[in-house]
Parts: C-alpha cells; structure tokens; sequence
C-alpha cells in the first residue's frame, strides 16, 4: 500500500471492477453515432476537449464547430482532432487508435466516471 494510504483491516479489496470494462458497457459506447468527416475533437475551458460537429471552414486556417451544448464556434484548424471510429472506443492498446492526437489520448471522461483505486507512486522505465 502506498505510505499516504491507511490499510483497513482484512484483506484487500478486489480492484477488478475498476480495471475492466463489460462487454456490455463496450458495445454501448460502440455504438455511437459517428460521421467520419464531421466528428471532431474541440478544445473546451472545463473537459480539456469534447466531441463537436465539423460545420465548415472559414479560409484556410480557421474551422466552425457545433459544440455539444449547441454553441457554434470557431477554432484554429491545428486545435481541431479526428475523432476515432466507436469500435476503438475504450480499446485497451493506444497503437490500435487509427487518429493518434492528443484529444484520443486524454479525453477519457468515460473511464473517469469510475472511481479510481489508490495507486503506489513509482516511475516506469523503458530501456531503449
């Protein structure tokens, strides 16, 4: 157990419910409605970014996006990331995403619904 972590009495708690998503919560979110020329990443104030709408472009350096909330907005294009297909939604390997981009990566609201377990601090290391 981590030192900031008091260990309760008896044994550990099984972590499995936290590590692991159902077939059925998967093929949920597998589902989702997806257009692959108008799913976009847009950056967002609260959730770092949010799945919006591709509306069109203003000249070559600006896009309009439709948020969630109904707002339209325009962004630079760099801000703007594709959206990966639903049957990567959730997947376990990041190699396996067909968009690798920063919205891919860190937009994981769906894994944070689930309460996190305690974790040791310690540091990986990748020998090259």
């Amino acid at each position: 157990m981590p030192g900031h972590v008091v260990k309760s009495t008896g044994p550990d708690p099984d972590p499995t419910e936290y590590l692991f998503i159902s077939a059925e919560q998967r093929r949920i979110d597998q589902t989702k409605p997806y257009d692959p020329k108008k799913s976009v990443w847009a950056p967002d104030q609260a959730e770092g970014f949010v799945e919006a709408q591709l509306q069109g472009a203003k000249g070559e350096k600006m896009l309009t996006v439709k948020l969630p909330s109904g707002e339209i907005k325009d962004f630079k294009k760099e801000l703007i990331g594709q959206v990966n297909p639903p049957k990567y939604e959730k997947c376990e390997d990041v190699s396996n995403l067909t968009f690798l981009n920063d919205p891919s990566v860190y937009s994981l609201n769906s894994y944070q619904a689930k309460p996190s377990t305690p974790t040791p601090d310690f540091s990986d290391r990748v020998n090259p």
